[in-house]
């Protein structure tokens, strides 16, 4: 499966636009999902096109959380994508589920460890100050977590993803929800997933550029360096 990030505010290639939020695109054999759509719908759609790839083929949306920077080119990719599924966590107030079958996409409220997609499951909503769900992959390598933010900490998504879907976590990206944290509480967080068996990490988004330091430092060949455009392939669980 191809992993490519096309909203991010770490600057990528010249021919992506930098800008708050986050998003990423999954690709499958059979099926392309759209995990979080930034926070403006333009940047996301020019980023797509940049990156080689086509709205109009997302065939689900999931959404970490309610937040404008996560959920903002959400309202585009439903207009070019008529009926797509929209995942969202039970949190997510019924106005917005009422705009979203408004707008003609069709909302489905997730359960822990909900199979999405072939090797893709989500880890359900996790409590924290802001309610969140976290992407979860199944590789030949372990788990693969994706974080829109994090806001319930992102070990608290880790654990999530092992406790509720099986497997050790090898690898996390996304926001982490550190920026603006003192370095003690940055190598504090970075230590705990490497006890917890995350072997690679990639802070990006709301993390902050003292976590991406930090990170670097002490994963050293784990650190992942996530930008706009990043691209990742990552074999599928039977090894192909």
């Amino acid at each position: 499966m191809t992993l490519t990030v096309v909203f991010e505010n770490n600057p990528g290639g010249p021919h992506f636009t930098t800008g708050w939020g986050f998003a990423c695109v999954v690709e499958l054999p059979e099926t392309t999902v759209l995990f979080d759509t930034g926070a403006d719908a333009r940047m996301l759609i020019d980023n797509m096109r940049a990156a080689g790839l086509e709205p109009d083929a997302i065939d689900l949306v999931v959404l970490s959380h309610i937040h404008g920077d996560h959920t903002g080119g959400l309202g585009e990719i439903m207009a070019l994508n008529r009926g797509v599924p929209v995942f969202v966590p039970p949190c997510f107030s019924d106005g917005f589920i009422r705009a979203v079958e408004q707008a003609g996409g069709e909302a489905r409220r997730v359960e822990p460890c909900q199979r999405l997609a072939g090797p893709v499951l989500t880890t359900g909503e996790v409590s924290g100050p802001l309610n969140e769900q976290a992407l979860v992959l199944q590789t030949a390598e372990g788990l693969v977590v994706v974080t829109g933010c994090a806001h319930p900490g992102v070990d608290a998504m880790v654990a999530a993803a092992e406790e509720r879907c099986g497997g050790e976590v090898s690898l996390v990206f996304g926001g982490f929800h550190l920026g603006g944290c003192s370095r003690g509480r940055i190598e504090e967080m970075a230590r705990r997933l490497q006890a917890m068996g995350v072997e690679r990490a990639g802070p990006c988004h709301c993390s902050g550029d003292l976590s991406r330091e930090v990170f670097a430092d002490l994963f050293g060949g784990g650190y992942v360096d996530v930008h706009v455009g990043t691209r990742m392939v990552l074999p599928s669980p039977d090894g192909g």
